[in-house]
């Protein structure tokens, strides 16, 4: 099928080697805070189990060594958090998919009814048309960067929302309390950064993958613990595979006779947005990615095309280079 890149048989993921040719049952689960809803397609049979700890260790050593089985959920939050990391922790294969796609699929099933236990059915229809690539397993300490990193990208916006609550109050006593804020979450920013700093330098699991990243001017220590938190995949996919899971991958958009302009969509937007900061400083002072986006610029390419035909080629190197374990080279 055209727009479709054919999987890889068995890809490295985490700690462990997964096979997608293995994955023969989808089960689909509906996450809330206190519960799971599952839904086994192999028996047509439906499950509500609670969202902690406990119960979630006790399907983990129901289903541990069935190969055949995948768990998919959307992302929902957080709430997805525990049961991910079980799973991961037991060699679990799960998949976290973007609930957008899931409930387009569900309207053009004809389903608009919409609980638990439906949404538990819908997600696992989805997972057996579309059989999405595992979603690969986090250790303790990665779990802890992950967490670092998208709270570092919360204070971000926070500070922005309070920077711009700045310029519109006129009180005096409104701005100083605004201005106290301000401090305190710039404070808990450099906190952050300091405390990911120091898991970059002790992190001995991905040293090497952290020099690599490095070795390229544009990426920074902000993109490197953000490649590493929400991209794990970095290195295990192929170059269209990671172009569409980071949301720079060029989209047809034709019909009949006409011919219509190639667009981005969907994708992990906190990598995305990594990245395009990455791309700006690397358009600079990286010289492989600065005669790109000047060759792109010569041949009458709109800036913003530009820059994302850049990002997409950034990605698509540091992808490479992982896989084949080299140094970026200048040359």
């Amino acid at each position: 099928m055209r727009g479709m890149c054919k999987l890889p048989a068995r890809i490295l993921l985490g700690r462990d080697e997964m096979s997608i040719q293995d994955v023969k049952i989808y089960v689909g689960v509906d996450v809330a805070s206190k519960h799971l809803d599952l839904y086994f397609p192999d028996t047509g049979k439906s499950e509500r189990i609670r969202n902690e700890a406990e119960a979630i260790g006790s399907l983990c050593a129901r289903m541990k060594g069935k190969a055949e089985y995948m768990f998919v959920m959307e992302a929902s939050g957080g709430y997805e958090g525990i049961f991910c990391a079980q799973l991961g922790d037991k060699s679990i294969s799960y998949a976290v998919v973007n609930a957008r796609r899931v409930r387009e699929f569900a309207r053009g099933m004809g389903i608009d009814a919409k609980t638990d236990s439906i949404d538990a059915k819908v997600i696992s229809k989805f997972a057996s048309v579309l059989k999405p690539i595992p979603t690969a397993s986090q250790t303790d300490d990665e779990r802890k960067h992950s967490a670092l990193v998208t709270r570092r990208s919360q204070l971000v916006d926070l500070i922005t929302q309070e920077k711009n609550r700045l310029k519109q109050t006129w009180d005096d006593d409104a701005k100083k309390s605004v201005q106290k804020t301000l401090k305190h979450l710039e404070n808990e920013l450099k906190s952050i950064d300091s405390k990911l700093v120091k898991m970059l330098k002790s992190d001995a699991m991905d040293k090497r993958k952290i020099e690599i990243l490095q070795s390229a001017k544009g990426i920074g220590d902000v993109a490197t613990s953000v490649l590493l938190a929400h991209l794990p995949e970095l290195g295990k996919l192929n170059r269209e595979q990671i172009a569409k899971l980071v949301g720079v991958a060029p989209m047809n958009r034709d019909s009949g006779g006409t011919i219509g302009k190639r667009f981005i969509m969907g994708g992990r937007g906190n990598v995305r947005a990594v990245l395009y900061m990455a791309t700006l400083v690397a358009i600079r002072f990286n010289t492989k990615i600065k005669i790109y986006y000047t060759h792109l610029k010569s041949k009458g390419k709109e800036s913003k095309v530009a820059i994302v035909a850049c990002m997409r080629k950034f990605i698509t190197i540091l992808n490479y280079l992982i896989k084949t374990n080299q140094l970026w080279n200048a040359n």
